[in-house]
Order: structure tokens, then sequence, then C-alpha cells
């Protein structure tokens, strides 16, 4: 499915500052003019692949990876590089299979500031999914970013799937909690270079409040329900975890950065 977004629908943004500015009044807007797709068919196959983990699969309703990876941009042929794709590597098992199939490149990388394992100028698309809280908290987003812009070719587009706090709030004191600002990604990547292209309101989610006793780790997924060191003796009485299970996966921002020609 191959995702043609209406010029009404992408939050274009001329300035730095005025880009790196979001608020629940203009995602809603974004949110209001739907796309108009085209079929995809090995995109189709790969989500819908039994190949991939039955827990992956249960996911798709909430992360929503045939719509996300439309909207990126994902197409045949493409090298694709993947950061800290994790143990469950939940995009890999699509993005892996997908690529093979369609003649493409699927790259993993663990480390950036080591090496991209790509040349530079050479990769069509950098996917960072729920990432950069770790990095808000010791300094790595600004040189992952260098490095992310370095990867791609001109034209090339950063996809970011991130844990959405609330705006005006600092990335270092929100970052522990697995949440940081929209703005903090988006100032990051343009300092880097990039150039915002589009936001997507496709994994919002307006039931989370950001304000969980264990962070975005409370929520499904990982449903934390006890505290750990100073926090060991807080435990979720049924009823409260009955209620964040309710909230569902966390409010992401989905966005699409791209590399000037």
């Amino acid at each position: 499915m191959r995702l043609i977004v209406p010029a009404a629908a992408l939050l274009l943004i001329g300035a730095a500052d005025a880009a790196a500015q979001t608020t629940p009044q203009t995602r809603s807007a974004l949110a209001m003019t739907p796309p108009v797709f085209q079929e995809d068919e090995a995109l189709k196959a790969a989500v819908a692949s039994t190949s991939r983990p039955e827990t992956d699969r249960a996911r798709d309703a909430a992360r929503h990876p045939y719509e996300s990876l439309t909207f990126w941009g994902l197409q045949p042929r493409m090298t694709v590089v993947e950061i800290e794709p994790g143990r469950g590597g939940w995009w890999s098992a699509i993005l892996q299979p997908y690529l093979q199939a369609t003649g493409g490149r699927y790259v993993a990388v663990n480390r950036p500031s080591e090496g991209m394992q790509v040349e530079d100028g050479s990769a069509d698309m950098v996917l960072v999914a729920r990432a950069f809280h770790n990095w808000a908290r010791d300094g790595r987003t600004e040189p992952y970013m260098q490095a992310f812009f370095r990867a791609l070719k001109p034209g090339g587009i950063l996809a970011i799937e991130q844990h959405r706090s609330a705006e005006g709030l600092n990335a270092a004191d929100v970052a522990p909690t697995g949440y940081v600002p929209e703005s903090y990604v988006i100032r990051a990547a343009q300092n880097a270079g990039f150039v915002l292209d589009a936001r997507n309101e496709l994994n919002a989610n307006p039931k989370d409040d950001h304000d969980h006793p264990f962070g975005v780790w409370t929520l499904p997924p990982i449903r934390q329900s006890q505290g750990r060191g100073d926090q060991a003796a807080r435990v979720l009485t049924p009823e409260e975890r009955a209620a964040f299970d309710a909230i569902g996966e966390s409010d992401r921002m989905t966005l699409r950065l791209r590399k000037p020609e």
C-alpha cells in the first residue's frame, strides 16, 4: 500500500522554529485529511506473514506497520538501515523479508557511533523506533543524528516512531519515563541538516496521559506492574492494572524527515 498524502495532509514547515513546535490542535488538523493509498502487495505479504511471531502480529492494530511504512515512503529495492532493532526485531521481521523479496537491502545497526555499516550517502532510509528516550539521557542524540545524515543519500528518509510526551518539558527530565517531546526530536534532526517532510497521527493515542507509575513500561506490551529499587514496594492493584491495560500502547509521534537533495 503506497501512501500518497494530499498537500493539505502534510504539515509542511517552512521555518526551523515553527517546525519544532506541535500542539494537539495542529496534530489533529493533520489527521483530518485521509490519505490515498495504492497497494504494495509485497509489503502486505510481509506484514501478514505467519513467519512473524504471533505476539508481533497481535500488536499490529496498535503499531500500524503497513500504514507507517507506507507513510515513511518504503519502496522496493531500497537500502534500509534500522537503528537498534533489539532482540525482538519487531520492525526487522517485516523489513528484512520485504527487502529481500523486492531486491533491496536491510542493515541492522546497534551502535551508530561505531559505524553505520553502509557507505556514506548510500542509504535510502534510516528507521529509528522508540530509542530517543535512551539517547536523551546520555547525549547520544546529536552525534547519532549526524551519523544518520551522513549515511543517507540526498533525498533519503529519516523515519521515526517515538513515545511522545507533552510539549514544554525538558527531554532529559522526561526521558527516564520513556517519553520525549516531539519538538525535541524534530529540532535535533534539523540541527543535523534534516528537513521535516511530514508528521502523521496514525500512532497517536489520546487515552495516554503520559503519567504512569513505571513510565511507558506500565502500558502494554511490557505491562510492568511492580516497581524496582526504591519503588519496589509499589505494586499495581488489579483495578490499576486493568485501567492501564485499557489505555493500550503509548501515544507516539510518527515523523518523516528528509536529507535535502
